[in-house]
């Protein structure tokens, strides 16, 4: 299985040829958020370790592959596309007893519902283990419940499953993953090259509006996400010359657009959609809002903290883990008076709020490097050999 540039160099500190894996990831990309950012870093990581590596997008038709797949291409990742009919799943699952055969993996890596549960049972009926890495349920309409029903069911078959953050793998044990095939593994700071953009030009880009004070919020807008608590919050916050930058999208985003105009907030507001590189824009922020429901290990999380933007979050599934009250202000979920009284503070004390985000961007470094998270995936990895 040749990397993406087609040479077998070892970097210096990698792996030998004995010790080399072949893995392939297998991932069905939306917006890159979370786990997609997840994939680039384990992908990547493992590419200059030596190990030879591939991902596989599984795509419907008409969407495009650059915005994923991109990143990895340039970094000499091998990558390929599998572009599947609507509910083709059959077909889907002989592309993947395909791949397997012509790359011979010593491992499948599945990120997400859909592929843990159409493609990674077809792996395994190819002799290929099995692990997922779990970012978290999003929860919502009955569709959702479906979904997370069958993936979960799908979770017992697997060798390893990986849970990124505490309250995940307690949840996933009772919910019945065998404990021994249980891994709790939080993410990785997936360091920018390029680096993040300085202050001046990433609110150039994002077209800051002049003297005011930027509250940026980063993610999918699904229901998990909270984005109705921050909207709400905001009438609490009516004397604050703030500006909200929403970047991502999602299904509920006209639902929330009527919302924030229900709420008399929406002249507030910008909805900027999905950003190329978004993670290079967090020193655009006075503040970063996480205002989530339920919460895996946030990569945006990193991304605050990287650029040293102060924080207010929610104190959900793995944010405690990431980041403590000395490093950011933590509030309950579902509270918008408690999270417009923090977005507050940080707006009435400037000085208190960067002090935590330089000690924000301290832990970032010491706690979440991602070469001991490479280790510990590759460790799982060769348990199952």
């Amino acid at each position: 299985m040749p990397g993406g540039t087609g040479t077998e160099l070892v970097p210096p500190g990698g792996v030998t040829s004995r010790e080399r894996l072949a893995v392939l990831h297998v991932i069905a990309p939306g917006d890159v958020g979370g786990a997609e950012r997840v994939v680039h870093t384990l992908a990547t990581g493992q590419h200059r370790a030596g190990h030879r590596v591939a991902v596989a997008a599984v795509l419907g038709n008409g969407t495009d592959r650059q915005l994923f797949l991109a990143p990895l291409d340039r970094a000499g990742v091998e990558t390929m596309t599998l572009r599947i009919s609507p509910r083709a799943y059959g077909r889907e699952r002989a592309a993947i007893v395909e791949l397997c055969r012509r790359l011979r993996p010593d491992v499948v890596h599945t990120h997400g519902y859909h592929v843990d549960v159409v493609d990674a049972g077809a792996a395994r009926r190819a002799g290929v283990p099995t692990v997922t890495t779990v970012h978290g349920f999003t929860g919502g309409d009955f569709k959702n419940w479906i979904y997370e029903r069958l993936q979960r069911r799908a979770f017992r078959r697997f060798d390893a499953v990986v849970a990124v953050s505490r309250p995940l793998a307690r949840d996933l044990e009772r919910t019945g993953v065998p404990p021994a095939r249980l891994h709790v593994v939080p993410n990785a700071w997936p360091a920018h090259d390029p680096p993040p953009l300085g202050r001046n030009q990433a609110r150039e880009q994002l077209e800051v509006p002049e003297g005011r004070f930027h509250v940026g919020w980063v993610g999918r807008l699904t229901r998990e996400k909270g984005l109705s608590v921050l909207l709400a919050a905001l009438r609490l916050l009516e004397d604050v010359p703030l500006v909200v930058s929403v970047v991502g999208d999602g299904r509920q985003r006209s639902q929330l657009q009527d919302e924030a105009a229900r709420l008399g907030v929406g002249n507030r507001v910008r909805w900027l959609g999905t950003v190329a590189e978004a993670g290079r824009l967090f020193a655009a922020f006075d503040v970063f809002a996480l205002s989530s429901r339920t919460e895996g290990t946030p990569i945006v999380l990193f991304e605050a903290m990287a650029a040293e933007t102060p924080i207010v979050a929610t104190a959900v599934g793995g944010v405690p883990d990431v980041v403590t009250p000395q490093e950011a202000l933590l509030v309950a979920a579902e509270d918008p008076a408690a999270l417009a009284q923090a977005i507050r503070s940080v707006f009435t004390n400037p000085a208190a709020a960067g002090e935590r985000a330089r000690r924000a961007r301290a832990r970032l470094a010491s706690e979440f490097a991602p070469a001991p998270w490479l280790e510990r995936y590759e460790a799982i990895y060769r348990s199952l050999g």
